[in-house]
């Protein structure tokens, strides 16, 4: 005897794995009446269970193709099998309430049953895991980018820690968010904002920070704390009105400033388990950026304007460093989309693709911003007037420095330079923050500024201009009456990060930020310094061409001739791959090493190459400076473009390298890299 419908619906096993199938199913009869729908399907479509059951399959279908679905069904019933639908098209189906949603549909015949019924089966292709996190990850780029614009532009504190709840909460999807800071005395933590706050919990309100409690766990431990389940929670106390409110899961993060712990960012869940690896990265970088934050405006209360400069510096190491690890996983997951052959074809699949290249850009953007104080800036040169800069700096240096200090000013009329004048500023202001701090007991900094024919020889960094050559330049000097320097403190005086200052007064960025930028503004500078008798740090800046045109590095032709022969050192083979790409699109001749041992053997006079394009970092055989080094003694002519994904490297390699070789921060554009080569083959 036949089975109908309703006798296979009453079949418990057959029910249950029907009803629990995560795909959306619709039985069809062969009419394209709808017989039998499980949740799934409901749920997708946007209606109630049961509500499809007796719905023409027609009315899911958008109008557009509404009038032709009939013939495309009627011609599979004449010939049913297993088979995906739209192998030529893109597949949509229409929601109860009008709105569209891109699926994937595959058909199955029912052959064990005399009557002609049909299974489809259909997923919403935005549920792919890959795509999910792809979009996800996409939406934690754009919300940190959110928090750190409004970091780097708020000047209260207490904008930031309104608006971090809110970010946090946004960008997890969950039910609360809030930040705790510890109070003075370091027993309690007070709750400063949040949002979807439990009963029993308001504003202002005090929680003791012992180890029991669950801010005082978080504190103890010193990193993140992840609580699958407060029901069965055993480390610490779980307070009842947690349970009381539904919240099931959780995770904190402390802030910390300095090694210190000052505070502690939470979020809570109604869900079970529901943080994972990718929401407590998210999490720690937005703790990072909310600490950073709280870090300056305390600098700021406690220091005068050219302290809060030298704090900055402090600050911006660590969050280049969480955005660069967020950028990283955000390209990696957008090239591993990229190659997926299942989604090559897919419209929907590309545009989450290019939703998570936005964001990733955003990222990348706010790097920067923060990072306006390191030595790999942009800078938008123009004409400055030397004179009216340095006065209006010592004005400005007459009422934030002790008063003990006499600023002079000796500026005769001096030509223009040609420089990034908030660069140049904030350049002299590091200087003058070290001068002051020479002068514990006071004394004179003098500012000077004269026309210099030539840059001297013997100038540190061994600059881009000629010595010999007629180079006209600006020197600009600051010279204090300070304790001066020992011989071995002036030769590391530019070295990243090394400070002759007592814990929390400096970070050694000071004057290698200032020799970053003098090396990128084609100048150079000197130090003459006597112990006892003060220092003297001459800067000397381009003077500006006669016709005052302002440049702009940014904006340098790129074009490169056709059969550039390039040689390309990278160990790592998917990075080497896409560089290969680049490298042929830019109608490039390449051979790839994989390290520096190949290049060696392949750097023969004959082969002939133009360009050598290396990673600064090959594994465990030799670095690529040395690489470099080596081939352009066997071939003088060659041109030498560096790169590296660490900011340390490019900061080490910026210092010590000869000035003709580029350097390019990876991860990189193909218009970023076709600049960098432009750089050094038309130089």
């Amino acid at each position: 005897m036949s089975e109908t419908p309703a006798s296979l619906a009453d079949n418990s096993v057959f029910r249950s794995l029907f009803e629990a199938y995560p795909d959306s199913l619709l039985v069809c009869d062969r009419h394209g009446s709808v017989v039998l729908s499980n949740p799934s399907a409901a749920a997708l479509l946007g209606y109630a269970d049961g509500e499809l059951i007796g719905m023409s399959i027609e009315a899911l279908v958008p109008d557009s193709i509404r009038g032709r679905h009939a013939a495309y069904r009627e011609a599979y019933g004449k010939n049913p099998k297993p088979r995906p639908m739209g192998m030529q098209m893109d597949l949509v189906a229409r929601r109860k309430d009008g709105s569209e949603v891109m699926v994937e549909i595959a058909l199955s015949p029912i052959r064990e049953h005399s009557m002609p019924l049909v299974v489809a089966a259909i997923r919403d292709i935005g549920a792919y895991p890959r795509v999910k996190q792809a979009l996800q990850r996409a939406r934690y780029s754009e919300h940190l980018a959110q928090l750190g614009r409004l970091a780097v532009d708020a000047r209260d504190p207490q904008v930031v820690l309104d608006h971090v709840p809110t970010i946090a909460a946004q960008a997890l999807q969950v039910e609360g968010a809030m930040v705790w800071l510890v109070e003075g005395d370091g027993q309690t933590c007070r709750l400063i904002s949040g949002v979807g706050l439990a009963p029993g919990e308001e504003f202002g309100a005090h929680v003791a920070t012992t180890p029991n409690t669950a801010l005082g766990f978080v504190l103890s431990q010193g990193g993140a704390v992840v609580v699958a389940d407060y029901r069965s929670e055993q480390r610490f106390a779980v307070p009842q009105f947690y349970l009381d409110a539904g919240l099931v899961s959780g995770l904190a993060v402390p802030l910390s400033d300095r090694g210190r712990h000052i505070g502690v960012l939470a979020v809570r869940s109604r869900q079970s388990m529901r943080f994972g690896a990718d929401e407590l990265h998210f999490l720690e970088s937005l703790s990072n950026l909310l600490a950073t934050s709280l870090q300056r405006a305390q600098s700021e209360e406690a220091l005068n304007h050219a302290q809060r400069l030298e704090s900055v510096g402090q600050l911006t190491g660590g969050i280049a460093h969480d955005f660069n690890n967020l950028l990283t996983v955000i390209q990696g997951t957008l090239q591993v989309l990229e190659e997926l052959p299942a989604l090559a074809d897919e419209p929907y699949a590309q545009q989450l693709v290019a939703a998570a290249a936005r964001a990733s850009k955003r990222g990348a953007e706010l790097t920067g911003k923060l990072l306006a104080f390191s030595r790999r800036q942009v800078l938008l040169p123009s004409d400055v007037d030397v004179n009216a800069l340095l006065q209006s700096l010592a004005d400005m240096l007459r009422r934030t420095l002790d008063q003990h200090i006499r600023i002079e000013v000796d500026a005769p009329p001096c030509p223009p330079c040609l420089a990034d004048a908030g660069q140049l500023e904030s350049a002299l202001l590091n200087i003058a923050i070290n001068a002051r701090d020479a002068m514990p007991a006071g004394g004179v900094l003098r500012f000077n500024a004269e026309p210099c024919e030539a840059l001297p020889v013997g100038v540190h960094g061994e600059v881009d201009i000629n010595p010999a050559s007629d180079a006209p330049l600006v020197a600009i000097s600051i010279t204090d009456t300070g304790t001066g320097m020992a011989d071995d403190v002036r030769e590391r005086a530019f070295e990243p990060f090394f400070t002759t200052k007592e814990a929390g007064r400096g970070t050694g960025l000071g004057l290698s930020t200032v020799y970053g930028f003098v090396k990128q503004s084609k100048g150079g500078i000197a130090i003459d310094s006597t112990v006892g008798r003060g220092t003297t740090v001459t800067l000397y800046i381009p003077r500006a061409t006669a016709s005052g045109a302002t440049q702009n590095p940014s904006a340098a032709d790129d074009a490169i001739a056709p059969g550039l022969r390039v040689l390309l050192v990278e160990d790592d083979a998917d990075v080497r791959a896409v560089l290969e790409t680049f490298l042929d699109t830019l109608r490039c001749e390449v051979t790839s090493c994989s390290n520096g041992e190949q290049a060696l053997l392949a750097l023969q006079a004959d082969a002939g190459f133009e360009l050598l394009l290396t990673d600064i970092a090959l594994g465990a055989g030799m670095r690529g400076t040395e690489l470099a080094a080596r081939a352009q003694a066997r071939l003088p002519a060659l041109g030498v473009l560096l790169m590296s994904g660490f900011s340390a490297e490019l900061l080490e390699a910026d210092r010590d390298s000869p000035p003709a070789w580029e350097l390019l921060r990876k991860p990189c554009s193909r218009g970023e890299l076709a600049r960098a080569i432009a750089s050094v083959v038309n130089t």
